[in-house]
């Protein structure tokens, strides 16, 4: 599966990750979100499609500055060393994202914001209005009687205040038919269904209109409203136009918006459904912008079974994983043993021996195989065909559904090491030369169709073999050392 060098099928391929918050270091569940947006990405290249692939930071918010005040740090130099922590993360990770988007950079993000703001004023969908609410610290945001739990925020356990406001708030009910229409009809894609039935059934009890500002002189850090200097925009304008800010939208130079807008994927999770679901698409509307074409919901990763918690004891940080067993392990854990729809789990036990089986067990062990009968018995470099039919593989990414790519991959290891045991080309090779060598041959084949298989999810690995199989040579060390 190398690179074409010419496609007459390719087109443009624009996938994002949610801007993540700056609040602490990433943890599992943003790792399996860039893990599979890179994962995606890599294979639309490999297509030959023109590909852009965005992430990026939410930092407009209070939280950050008094978390800022907390460390002794100005706000920019705080909000600095954490996304600098992100991209060592991203980077360890092979993530090859193409921009990282910063709702602080004024240059790049604000006047994308501010024409997205500007449109849907211009659509008569933003009324300043006076509003009493419940409004939770931790959220950052006003939450409902029916969201508190003996009168407290249940994820932060904490009382909510009560606030009396003047805000702009943005006309959200005004597109509950016409989001319902768009989805229903597929449209807008939601996947997995589950997440597509789960907002089908908000819509049908009706959207209620959003808050879309807060007072300036409560709010230090964010946009400023246009026209309107008491008021700075809320997350929603603020976070979610990053999607075509960061292309150029609403800028003198906006090439990259005209190639990839709209979306062809935005990748989140399940807990921020609502936002991209229902709110993008009715400002999208509202400013008459394309809607993206799909969003793809994944669930949680948990430990145990239970959700990750310091208190628990169960944190599992990715930089110690990468540390301990390498990037490429990590990667393999999460896109073959975290489902792309559900919760899915990990504990340190569960990684050690899913690494051990499959990567040093498996595919490094039969590597090394492979290569040593290569290297000893064949003159010269085994003939790689140019291009081969992985329609099974292929499909599974189309559909997203990593897991079972990666079985696709399994699944071919493992035919390998039947053939092995049973031709047993290694003593074969010593009776009828000819017919060793040959076996020989097709066993190397084949472990450059896993290997370019590999590409999208196990890069380095991928590149490795492939260069032990041009070379004809063993791998000096195991590619994956098993570990005790």
């Amino acid at each position: 599966m190398e690179k074409k060098s010419s496609n007459s099928d390719s087109h443009s391929f624009y996938i994002t990750t949610p801007i993540f918050y700056p609040n602490a270091r990433l943890h599992l569940g943003h790792a399996y979100t860039t893990t599979v947006c890179d994962i995606l990405a890599r294979y639309h290249r490999l297509k030959g499609d023109k590909t852009y692939f965005l992430t990026g930071s939410d930092e407009n918010t209070e939280k950050v500055v008094r978390a800022a005040t907390v460390a002794g740090k100005s706000t920019k130099d705080y909000l600095d060393e954490i996304v600098g922590n992100f991209k060592d993360l991203f980077s360890k990770l092979g993530i090859s994202y193409d921009q990282f988007i910063r709702t602080t950079d004024e240059i790049n993000h604000y006047s994308g914001a501010i024409e997205l703001w500007n449109r849907i004023n211009k659509s008569g969908d933003l009324e300043k209005r006076s509003y009493k609410g419940l409004y939770c610290v931790g959220h950052e945001s006003f939450i409902t009687e029916k969201d508190l739990v003996d009168g407290k925020c249940p994820d932060h356990n904490e009382l909510p205040q009560v606030l009396e406001e003047t805000n702009w708030f943005f006309k959200l009910s005004k597109y509950t038919e016409a989001i319902k229409e768009k989805i229903s009809s597929n449209e807008f894609k939601i996947v997995p269904d589950s997440r597509r039935n789960e907002i089908l059934a908000l819509l049908d009890r009706g959207l209620e209109d959003i808050s879309f500002s807060r007072p300036a002189n409560t709010v230090s850090i964010g946009i400023p409203v246009p026209n309107d200097s008491s008021q700075k925009m809320y997350v929603w304008c603020d976070a979610l136009s990053n999607y075509i800010s960061a292309l150029g939208f609403g800028r003198t130079e906006d090439s990259l918006y005209k190639e990839f807008w709209p979306a062809n994927v935005h990748v989140i999770g399940k807990d921020i459904l609502r936002f991209h679901a229902a709110i993008w698409p009715a400002m999208l509307l509202s400013a008459g912008i394309p809607l993206p074409k799909t969003l793809f919901v994944h669930g949680f990763i948990t430990s145990g079974g239970k959700k990750m918690s310091k208190s628990l004891g169960n944190v599992i940080d990715p930089l110690q994983l990468i540390e301990e067993y390498g990037a490429e392990a990590v990667r393999y854990y999460l896109a073959r043993h975290i489902s792309p729809f559900e919760d899915g789990d990990i504990t340190l036990e569960s990684f050690r021996e899913a690494y051990n089986a499959h990567l040093a067990n498996g595919l490094g062990n039969l590597v090394s195989r492979v290569m040593k009968m290569a290297e000893a018995n064949l003159e010269a470099p085994a003939v790689i065909p140019e291009w081969e039919d992985m329609t099974e593989y292929f499909s599974y990414l189309e559909k997203f559904e990593i897991n079972k790519a990666v079985d696709c991959i399994w699944a071919a290891i493992t035919e390998i090491d039947k053939r092995i045991q049973e031709d047993q080309p290694f003593k074969l090779v010593k009776a009828d030369k000819d017919r060793g060598q040959k076996i020989i041959s097709e066993l190397v084949v084949k472990l450059y169709s896993v290997a370019r298989m590999l590409n999208p999810i196990l890069p380095d690995t991928s590149v490795k073999m492939k260069k032990y199989i041009k070379e004809n040579k063993t791998p000096s060390t195991p590619l994956f050392p098993r570990k005790e």
